[in-house]
């Protein structure tokens, strides 16, 4: 059996686009090979990591290093929408030797962030990051970072490096695809001499359609078995649930369903009183997961309205040829009338998206 169904999938994909750099004309040296990589570029995005880097950078006591976000290279204004309010300095930062000496003050009106250390470091390439911004608003607006450094904590005189780095802001592409539901089922005969769930088979080999107990006596029981297989891609696995159409039965003869319940299974009877009933070797059933084991059984129950109450085999994901062996026995006493009895019995595999 197969349910058809859609599931749809979205994804946001981020594009990157090409850093350009741009040389501001100051009485500073100028930068070389400068990028920033931002960690998410779509608008108004809270809690994004700008990562900063330079070559070229002067053996300097640098005191000062200032990180200016502006809509212009050159003078301008922070880019409309951002935040940097509570911008930090952390991350993989190597400018700086000692990056916990250093102490940004973001100005969140003009869009600066200094950061300071008053006795000072001589740094080497290397990366700054910045962390805990909020992006501007305006999607393909080209922005800028005017970075400096300076001798001086007051990030304005004594200039020592400088460069200028454009970014811009994308939206991304939403991406969707459908993935059709797949479910597959089938019954994998067994044999003679197979164990289920602490029995031993000891009927005919079975086959998809049927289980021939063949010759059944009061001095020992009959045991069969099939192997459910189990192949689905529904993201909360699936159920099968076992029915009977009613109690074996020939002409207005029948042989008693076995007194244990799916919910509550029980050491079936032995050889000399009649029973029919089936086991599960799965360890994974909902409420108690491994109530059959230690060769347990239950009756079948012929209420369609009621499934729950037949559960044999569960897997809560995705699975592929999961396989669960259930077993049917059959015992008859003395008394029992002569005759081939037959019933039906129904599996339901439901998977749950």
């Amino acid at each position: 059996m197969k349910k058809i169904a859609r599931i749809a999938i979205t994804i946001m994909v981020v594009f990157a686009f090409p850093l350009y750099v741009f040389t501001s004309k100051v009485t500073a040296a100028t930068l070389t090979n400068g990028y920033v990589t931002l960690s998410d570029s779509r608008p108004s995005t809270a809690s994004v990591t700008y990562t900063i880097g330079f070559q070229g950078v002067t053996a300097s006591t640098i005191k000062c290093v200032n990180i200016q976000f502006s809509d212009a290279a050159t003078g301008g204004s922070k880019p409309t929408g951002m935040t940097i309010t509570g911008a930090t300095l952390g991350g993989t930062t190597t400018l700086m030797p000692t990056p916990g000496s250093w102490t940004a003050t973001p100005n969140n009106a003009t869009g600066a962030i200094p950061i300071t250390y008053v006795t000072g470091e001589t740094g080497t390439n290397g990366i700054v990051v910045i962390s805990a911004v909020t992006n501007g608003s305006s999607a393909s607006t080209p922005y800028y970072i005017q970075f400096s450094t300076y001798n001086n904590v007051d990030c304005v005189s004594s200039p020592v490096d400088s460069s200028v780095i454009a970014f811009i802001y994308t939206t991304g592409v939403t991406v969707s695809a459908t993935v059709d539901p797949s479910l597959s089922f089938s019954l994998g005969n067994v044999a003679s001499s197979q164990t289920v769930n602490g029995a031993t088979t000891n009927a005919a080999t079975t086959t998809a359609t049927a289980v021939n107990f063949g010759v059944v006596t009061s001095a020992t029981n009959k045991i069969a078995a099939h192997d459910l297989i189990v192949s689905t891609n529904a993201i909360n696995g699936y159920t099968v649930y076992v029915k009977s159409t009613g109690a074996l039965t020939y002409l207005g003869a029948t042989i008693t369903n076995w007194t244990g319940t799916n919910a509550a299974p029980t050491t079936f009877t032995a050889a000399g009183t009649e029973a029919f009933g089936y086991t599960t070797a799965s360890t994974s059933l909902s409420g108690t997961a491994a109530r059959f084991s230690s060769n347990k059984w239950a009756g079948y129950s012929t209420a369609f309205d009621t499934p729950t109450i037949q559960e044999v085999a569960r897997a809560t994901g995705t699975v592929s040829n999961d396989t669960t062996r259930v077993g049917y026995q059959v015992a008859i006493s003395g008394a029992t009338e002569a005759g081939v009895y037959t019933t039906t019995v129904v599996y339901s595999a439901v998977p749950t998206y």
